[in-house]
């Protein structure tokens, strides 16, 4: 994370990435930690860089994916993590349509 203690959330995108990447460490499940992979790779892919909102929209909602899957982690810091992180994806895949429309 930008400080070493909470995600950047002047900019979703990169708030997400940062809230997935806090997961690395963390002793969860297997499958939660596969879905969580996942869904890192897609949002450091939005995070860097200037994607067209198309891409943004579809990753995001990839994401979202991912994470609906995940009923739980087996550690309390990364729910709290995942449940930031769904949030943050609605709001990347919103801001990503409205700028498609714009």
């Amino acid at each position: 994370m930008s400080d070493g203690a909470t995600p950047d959330d002047s900019d979703p995108a990169t708030a997400l990435h940062e809230r997935l990447v806090a997961t690395e460490t963390l002793p969860v499940e297997r499958d939660a930690g596969w879905r969580l992979g996942e869904a890192q790779a897609l949002a450091a892919d939005i995070a860097t860089g200037d994607p067209d909102a198309a891409i943004v929209r579809e990753r995001a909602g990839e994401i979202r994916t991912l994470l609906a899957a995940i009923d739980g982690t087996g550690d309390e810091t990364a729910d709290e993590h995942v449940a930031a992180a769904r949030e943050l994806a609605a709001q990347v895949a919103d801001r990503s349509e409205d700028a498609s429309e714009a």
